[in-house]
């Protein structure tokens, strides 16, 4: 997995609602963890575009609410600086649910992704429709 060009600001605090893109069956994901996250002793994770994350379903298909997927945000609402001077950021707060070795379980993703994604995670690029 590659490093990420630009310093993402992170947003999504603990318990943030996100929408799953993809169609793997989830609608509403609520995120509780970040992987790799390092921080201080009582300090809620946050977490931004091209974090891994771990989530519940908060709605979807009966057969997948019961999972604990892991998930990649690839859009934020807060912006953020590209190297470039661009800054960007996106209407809602989106994540792609995948499987242990980083590859989407869904087929298709609705709607525009962050171009740090692709760098990161081509698997999911090429799926992707609209890449931002």
């Amino acid at each position: 997995m590659k490093p990420l060009g630009s310093k993402i600001t992170k947003c999504l605090n603990h318990r943030a609602k996100l929408v799953c893109i993809d169609n793997s069956g989830a609608k509403i994901l609520r995120m509780y963890a970040v992987i790799g996250y390092k921080g201080r002793k009582n300090r809620q994770s946050k977490a931004g575009v091209g974090d891994i994350v771990m989530c519940a379903v908060f709605k979807g298909d009966p057969k997948i609410r019961d999972e604990t997927p892991l998930a990649v945000i690839v859009r934020q609402r807060k912006e953020w600086r590209r190297p470039n001077g661009i800054r960007i950021k996106f209407e809602d707060n989106a994540a792609v649910l995948i499987n242990e070795s980083n590859e989407p379980r869904g087929t298709m993703i609705k709607g525009a992704i962050a171009k740090e994604i692709v760098d990161r995670f081509p698997t999911i690029g090429k799926i992707a429709s609209i890449i931002v």
